[in-house]
């Protein structure tokens, strides 16, 4: 096998095409492959393969197609509709990742004889002396670092990842480096938008593409008083305080969900915090098992501040106690562990 044979996934964004540069200049011999994982209905032709392909061709790369849109149904857009069906606010970057980019990717990958992935993340891989493993961790990127989103990655693939945009602190480095190269996507902006709803209206992809439907039910407090009626809970979002179209003599914020009952569970601010959290579908990348209470930093969603906590293995949950109280915990996002710039491990919000 090709020890530097890498396969790399191609967007045809500035991000994986500057990627495809950097690996070249490090010896590796590369093969692009752009994953077609659903129609876009809105877009009139490809721009996402037709970018890759060109740019492949300019650096005399092979590149390839592969049409995954059945196993991203399965995997990312049912397991969406699935959450917002159970009350829960998904992130489905998170299940692409595990499934597509560094699931049937990496399968892929070995067929054509890759001994390596890459893909244009904000992340790092590297052995640790101290852990006697491969880990993952931050990027320096600060905020644009991407390690959350790559918490479910196997841990016998860290290996075999190759993030070569690791090292850079800022996009405009990345930028610099495309127009230099003079490649045409330098300026491409940012996908910013969950990519299988390129409007941004989750609500509406939902009703057109599942058995979710508006569906009125009250609106109630903690304490029993109904305030008004919602117009189905996949509206709402637990922190929630804009467009409940109800009036307090406080500001009420949403808490939580009643499905059996179809109702908005609404309260003051202070009810929105919480001190502990229990997390399923646990994956530890940095130990095997946590016995014992274990100290870490904990992020609850993508472009949350990390909290201090301690945390420990219940069965396959982990349970987590924050230092202070956090806000507006949300089931179905991930709560991602580190200890210091490695990432522990992760699991979803119970």
């Amino acid at each position: 096998m090709g020890n530097k044979k890498v396969l790399l996934g191609m967007s045809g964004g500035v991000d994986s095409s500057v990627s495809a540069l950097l690996l070249k200049e490090q010896g590796y011999e590369v093969i692009g492959a752009t994953l077609e994982l659903f129609t876009n209905k809105n877009s009139c032709g490809n721009t996402t393969e037709q970018d890759a392909k060109k740019l492949c061709n300019t650096m005399n790369i092979s590149h390839d197609t592969y049409d995954y849109k059945d196993l991203f149904k399965k995997h990312v857009i049912d397991d969406f509709i699935h959450c917002y069906a159970n009350c829960k606010t998904p992130n489905p970057c998170i299940e692409c990742n595990k499934y597509m980019k560094f699931g049937v990717m990496w399968e892929k990958a070995k067929e054509l004889g890759c001994n390596y992935i890459a893909t244009g993340h904000y992340a790092k891989t590297e052995y640790s002396e101290e852990y006697k493993r491969w880990v993952l961790k931050k990027s320096k990127a600060g905020k644009k670092d991407q390690s959350y989103v790559l918490w479910n990655i196997p841990k016998e693939l860290l290996e075999h990842i190759v993030f070569p945009l690791a090292d850079f602190e800022e996009k405009e480095e990345i930028r610099k480096i495309a127009r230099e190269k003079h490649l045409k996507v330098a300026n491409k902006p940012d996908s910013e938008d969950i990519c299988f709803i390129p409007d941004g209206n989750y609500k509406r992809f939902l009703e057109n593409n599942s058995a979710i439907q508006p569906k009125e039910g009250n609106i109630r407090t903690t304490k029993g008083e109904v305030l008004g009626k919602h117009k189905g809970l996949y509206h709402y979002t637990i922190g929630q305080r804009k467009g409940l179209g109800i009036s307090y003599r406080v500001p009420l914020f949403v808490l939580g969900f009643n499905k059996e009952k179809n109702e908005v569970i609404v309260g003051e601010e202070k009810e929105l915090y919480k001190s502990e959290v229990l997390v399923t579908d646990v994956n530890l990348l940095l130990v095997d098992e946590i016995k014992q209470w274990m100290k870490v930093m904990v992020k609850t969603r993508y472009s949350s501040k990390e909290a201090e906590a301690k945390i420990i293995q219940e069965e396959n949950k982990i349970k987590v106690v924050f230092k202070e109280p956090q806000r507006a915990i949300t089931p179905g996002q991930s709560a991602v562990f580190y200890v210091g710039d490695m990432v522990l491990g992760g699991g979803k919000i119970d």
